[in-house]
């Protein structure tokens, strides 16, 4: 039987009751005079899950992305959402009270400036934005003639009745056979990286993650304990975490690493190293503004600037590496078998989107070493599948007729965390759909096999995805590639393939080679592999150069494939690449996919 355990399919989206929390949001303005509120989708740390208590933009709006910004005044409410959710929050927000705002149209800044009032003051919650956000806000707000002032507590906290409690996720120690370096030795590293500063603050939880080696349980898909460090030039770090997660062993573990405090207890160590006159750096992407306004208060000066964690957590070890490979090899025998099942149960006419999501992971279950999925699964069919972060509820389930179908997934293991994605045609597929496939194939081995010098950004690159598109007049609006962590988020920084992806790719960095195409409406198009940035030596070369390592392995579907429009080295890469599948998967499947993997694997012409 196939079930889902580690995602819903729940429609969590409820807007009926906005009208009603927008006025009680606003019946809480006079008492805290102002004139209007900022609500983001995110937590104390910027983090792209939050648990259920941090989920306010959802329960006012009743919108459920993970990323968005809602701007409620006396009279107008908005919501900014990004080019993933122009579609999505059309059916999920009561139009009657929200109104959805594209990014690409206008910033929230840009807006703010346009319509408030002289001598409005908005408020926000300094533990919600970061000092970059608020600095901006505040611009813009002060060229309007009004004000951007802090509010605490959090207004939605205190109209939220029914809020849940705060996550009390065990916290475990991650073993040195997964992270390949021990945490003290991380943490000299991280020290080093300090030169004249005296202490760095650490805010975002994957970096507490990897600087101490702990994964913790309290948000979903990813394996975070939600946590705060202060690491010093000297002295022990200390790390703040809720004592209710920590059982005695991971205590004693911890304890020779780094002194133990609570959340609550930041505040009062922030003033101490103001009043002692130390340099502090906090990171720019997930320090909360209370905490420079906690600081900078008690008399401190904040250098508010990169954590230097995130670099050293995006390059991975050979441990990790290597764990990274063996979790893509387990995760593609689960893909196989999955594909196989597939193909038979498509072709009833009577199996749905939900249903396929199940079956993968279930598939990925009977592997004995899933510990989540790394996202909810974007199981997909026709229109759905041009819809590049859909996800399939009840409401919105379909069952899975003659077309596109599109399946962007991935697992949580301790070894490594896997995202791919592939798209399968459900009977014969027609020769637009070829057409587009086989140019997303394209631009996908034109990054495949990329050879470039050191120093070159995911920015410089981008446009090698594309370029198959652009010639056909076409294009997608999302970023080609993000970082992946080890045992961590599935998107990861600051590595990128984008437009706007400007940090230098670097051997051991882990990154989705994923474009895509999308016929609104009818179908999409979307191949993904995670590929490692590796060295590459050629012959006569006057720079160090660098090339990517495929460890994504599984079938791309040979049916969408329009042969005359691939070039010798396209027809060699996805020959040779579809052999290695082969060879490394056939062992490790059952006898039926095993044969379906042969046919599945056969050289293209």
């Amino acid at each position: 039987m196939f079930e889902a355990l580690y995602q819903t399919f729940e429609d969590s989206a409820d807007s009926s009751q906005s009208a009603e929390r927008v006025a009680a949001l606003r019946s809480t303005f006079r008492k805290y005079q102002i004139d209007g509120y900022l609500i983001p989708r995110a937590d104390r740390h910027q983090n792209e899950y939050v648990a259920p208590a941090d989920e306010r933009l959802a329960w006012l709006s009743g919108f459920t992305g993970s990323a968005g910004l809602a701007i409620v005044l006396r009279r107008q409410a908005v919501l900014f959402i990004d080019g993933r959710y122009t579609l999505a929050v059309q059916s999920q927000i009561d139009p009657e009270v929200f109104e959805p705002v594209a990014l690409a149209q206008i910033s929230p800044d840009r807006w703010l400036e346009t319509k408030l009032r002289k001598g409005s003051r908005i408020g926000y919650d300094p533990w919600l934005h970061t000092p970059g956000q608020i600095a901006r806000y505040a611009v813009a707000a002060a060229k309007a003639g009004a004000e951007l002032v802090a509010v605490e507590p959090n207004l939605i906290d205190l109209i939220w009745t029914d809020r849940p409690k705060a996550p009390q996720g065990e916290i475990t120690v991650h073993p040195p056979r997964y992270a390949g370096e021990a945490s003290a030795k991380k943490l000299a590293r991280i020290v080093a990286t300090l030169g004249s500063k005296d202490a760095l603050v650490v805010s975002d939880p994957h970096a507490v993650a990897w600087a101490f080696n702990i994964r913790g349980q309290d948000v979903s898909h990813t394996p975070l304990p939600l946590s705060f460090a202060i690491i010093t030039r000297t002295g022990k770090p200390k790390l703040y975490v809720d004592f209710e997660k920590l059982d005695d062993s991971v205590r004693a573990k911890l304890k020779p690493l780094a002194a133990l405090a609570e959340p609550k207890d930041l505040k009062a160590d922030l003033q101490d190293l103001a009043k002692k006159g130390k340099s502090v750096l906090f990171d720019a992407g997930t320090a909360p503004a209370k905490l420079i306004q906690i600081f900078e208060k008690a008399g401190g000066h904040a250098d508010v600037g990169t954590d230097p964690i995130a670099l050293m957590k995006a390059k991975k070890n050979a441990t990790e590496l290597e764990g990274m490979r063996q979790a893509h090899i387990r995760d593609a025998a689960a893909m196989v078998s999955f594909l196989h099942w597939f193909e038979g149960e498509a072709a009833e006419g009577e199996l749905t989107e939900i249903e396929a999501a199940q079956a993968l992971e279930t598939f990925r279950r009977d592997t004995k070493k899933l510990k989540d999925v790394s996202f909810p699964s974007i199981s997909a069919s026709g229109p759905h599948s041009a819809i590049p972060h859909y996800r399939v509820t009840e409401k919105t389930n379909r069952k899975i007729k003659r077309g596109i179908f599109l399946i962007d997934s991935g697992a949580q293991y301790q070894d490594g965390t896997t995202d791919i994605t592939r798209t399968v045609a459900v009977g014969e597929p027609n020769a637009s759909m070829r057409d587009r496939f086989t140019r997303v194939l394209k631009g996908h081995i034109a990054i495949a096999r990329a050879v470039f010098p050191k120093g070159t950004s995911g920015a410089q690159i981008d446009a090698l995805a594309r370029l198959a598109l652009w010639q056909a007049g076409l294009d997608f609006d999302h970023g080609t590639g993000h970082g992946v962590g080890s045992y961590l988020s599935v998107h990861e920084g600051p590595q990128r393939i984008a437009k706007v992806g400007m940090q230098p790719l670097e051997p051991g960095m882990i990154l989705s080679n994923e474009p895509g195409y999308y016929n609104a409406g009818h179908w999409g198009i979307r191949i993904e592999n995670l590929v490692i940035v590796e060295p590459r030596e050629i012959a006569g070369a006057e720079r160090e150069s660098y090339g990517f390592e495929t460890i994504t392995l599984v079938p791309i579907d040979r049916n969408l494939i329009e042969p005359k429009l691939l070039n010798a080295e396209e027809l060699d890469w996805i020959n040779a690449y579809h052999a290695r599948v082969r060879k490394i998967v056939s062992p490790l499947v059952e006898p039926a996919a095993r044969k379906w993997l042969k046919a599945a694997t056969q050289p293209i012409e």
